[in-house]
């Protein structure tokens, strides 16, 4: 089911039209699922999908230049399907402990999110390739999983993404108490919490500051 509505406004103040799409999917066995917090220390971070840094229409663009424009990042839709069935295929093996998907903010911000629900850091790994880090880390491509896996599987995970044509790698581990990029920063998993969860009360308390 769906929604769809196209001219919105607070307070006389125009905000972007909100598409809204609701889906129901039948789970066969509940002993076999997967959520989105960290659960083993040592577990392999590992990112299935392409990373093209797609910044247009971003939230990371709208903080640092206080506006989203450009193009939003394309899709796939072969890829998005190959990419599900796997994560599917890989949750009812039992080859992943946590799953979520890259959405607003980007593959740090999902990562940031499976910690804070399972109340485990991330130490993550340099990035090393062409495009610029912040594009990596906050770029909003779509088709893309995070997925926390067993160090003895990481390997095979990452080798059946490549067989379907569907870029996967390690981009970190799981460990600690913090969100920290090896040998640069690091954020304490208490001041990120405080931050995801304490903005909403205080915004209600004095909606105009």
């Amino acid at each position: 089911s769906g929604n769809v509505s196209l001219y919105n406004e607070t307070n006389g103040i125009s905000i972007p039209p909100t598409p809204a799409i609701g889906g129901v999917g039948r789970v066969p066995d509940v002993s076999k699922m997967a959520d989105v917090g960290f659960k083993h220390e040592g577990d392999l971070v590992v990112v299935i999908g392409r990373e093209q840094g797609w910044l247009g229409q971003s939230l990371y663009q709208l903080m640092f230049s206080d506006k989203v424009e450009g193009a939003p990042p394309d899709v796939d839709l072969a890829d998005e399907l190959k990419a599900g069935k796997l994560i599917r295929a890989l949750i009812r093996e039992g080859r992943v402990s946590a799953v979520h998907d890259c959405s607003d903010g980007g593959l740090l911000v999902a990562i940031a999110e499976m910690a804070l629900a399972g109340g485990k850091g991330a130490e993550l790994f340099p990035y090393e390739g062409k495009l610029p880090s912040h594009a990596i880390w906050f770029g909003e491509d779509q088709g893309r999983y995070v997925v926390a896996v067993n160090p003895n599987m990481a390997e095979e995970v990452v080798e059946r993404a490549r067989l379907l044509a569907l870029p996967a790698r390690i981009v970190g581990k799981v460990t600690g108490d913090r969100i920290a990029l090896k040998g640069e920063s690091f954020l304490p998993l208490d001041e990120l919490r405080t931050a995801h969860e304490g903005w909403l009360p205080g915004y209600m308390d004095n909606p105009l500051e």
